[in-house]
């Protein structure tokens, strides 16, 4: 009797000693981390629910503490995906540019460099503003269509860089009708004749330049023959006045 109640004292104590050390744990213990694989199931189930920022941060955290995961690879895709889904251009143009950089030979490499340019051309904001990204966008088409012909990418890169095209001569269209508006006829000219020389794939804009730098010409012209005139006129009068 008295060995079965030192026993059920011993289960007792031993109970009290693990809870209390269960307890312990569960105030003090870091919590354990999430597997490579719970990010990126957790990532995929925020991009379901088009919580992008929530699937960033994801992805985002699995590719930095699980850089040699079978997943990781598939994280930072997913992750310049996410930006490029949330409109966030330039943050997706660089995440695709770094998966390009490390996995060169990737599969999905045609993708990256469509959505390369059309993360470009999307964050591109008027026609008013430089149009670097613009020539960005239409280089890696370029570079699409060369070098992954027939893929369904290229295909679409075709009708892309005519986009880019058209992007690029209205924004020539746009300084040039500007300088036409203040008078500066040779600054238009100069321009109008850009459009000329390089825009002739783009038809509408093409002749609309051509007419405007028929009609910029003569007014140079008108306006550099008054300036002559303005000028020999003023050396006349100082030549009087001096008298």
């Amino acid at each position: 009797m008295r060995a079965k109640l030192l026993h059920m004292v011993a289960v007792c104590a031993a109970s009290v000693f693990f809870s209390a050390c269960g307890i312990i744990d569960w105030f003090y213990l870091p919590p354990s981390e999430d597997t490579a694989q719970e990010l990126f199931e957790a990532g995929n189930d925020a991009v379901r629910e088009k919580n992008y920022i929530a699937a960033s941060g994801y992805f985002s955290k699995l590719k930095d503490n699980y850089p040699f995961s079978p997943y990781a690879v598939e994280a930072e895709l997913s992750l310049a995906d996410c930006y490029f889904l949330d409109e966030e251009w330039m943050q997706a143009v660089d995440a695709y540019k770094e998966f390009e950089a490390l996995h060169p030979r990737h599969r999905a490499i045609p993708y990256v460099l469509y959505h390369i340019g059309m993360a470009d051309i999307n964050g591109y904001p008027s026609i008013d503003r430089p149009a670097d990204q613009i020539e960005e966008a239409y280089s890696y088409f370029q570079r699409l269509i060369e070098s992954y012909p027939g893929t369904e990418y290229a295909e679409a890169a075709v009708d892309k860089m005519k986009e880019c095209r058209k992007i690029l001569a209205e924004h020539e269209l746009f300084y040039a009708d500007f300088y036409f508006r203040m008078g500066r006829y040779a600054s238009a000219l100069a321009r109008y004749n850009t459009i000329v020389d390089n825009f002739a794939d783009v038809p509408d804009l093409y002749e609309h330049a051509k007419e405007k730098a028929a009609a910029a010409f003569i007014l140079n012209s008108r306006q550099q023959s008054e300036e002559t005139r303005r000028e020999r006129e003023g050396s006349w009068r100082d030549w009087f006045r001096w008298l």
